[in-house]
């Protein structure tokens, strides 16, 4: 056996990276739902408080918005990847990765309140050690 559950939609030759792993562990381990409750004895360490960069290095939007910008997206990243993540917060409609570009992508959710809540839940979620997630509103 190859190890590989055929449920999964995998490319013949991809394996689950480690970097998934890596993913869920992180969500386990500080950046969990609103709702859901972490394992008993995982300590859970404060989020981190992002400093804001001044508005003129900004590239998306603080205007709430249901479509989120995210960027610094690690060049493995898959829309499977993010949707995994995102689809855990009510609203979540679609993934939207750029053609031609890696580090970016959009997330729609059914209104600017939902999309707030993800935003807040997974600002500098870290996909790999080296990747802190940064979102943004997609301006309008």
């Amino acid at each position: 056996s190859s190890g590989i559950n055929a449920e999964w939609p995998l490319r013949p030759g991809e394996q689950m990276m480690p970097m998934m792993q890596g993913m869920m562990q992180g969500m386990i381990q500080g950046m969990m739902p609103p709702g859901m409750q972490p394992p008993p004895n995982v300590p859970m360490p404060p989020a981190p408080r992002p400093q804001q960069p001044p508005p003129q290095q900004q590239r998306g939007s603080e205007i709430p918005h249901n479509i989120l910008f995210l960027t610094n997206l690690p060049q493995e990243t898959t829309e499977m990847m993010l949707t995994m993540l995102f689809e855990q917060f009510p609203g979540f409609k679609e993934t939207r990765l750029v053609p031609g570009r890696h580090d970016i992508a959009f997330i729609e959710f059914g209104s600017d309140q939902q999309a707030s809540q993800a935003k807040q839940a997974l600002q500098n979620f870290k996909i790999t050690p080296d990747n802190a997630m940064h979102i943004t509103f997609a301006n309008k």
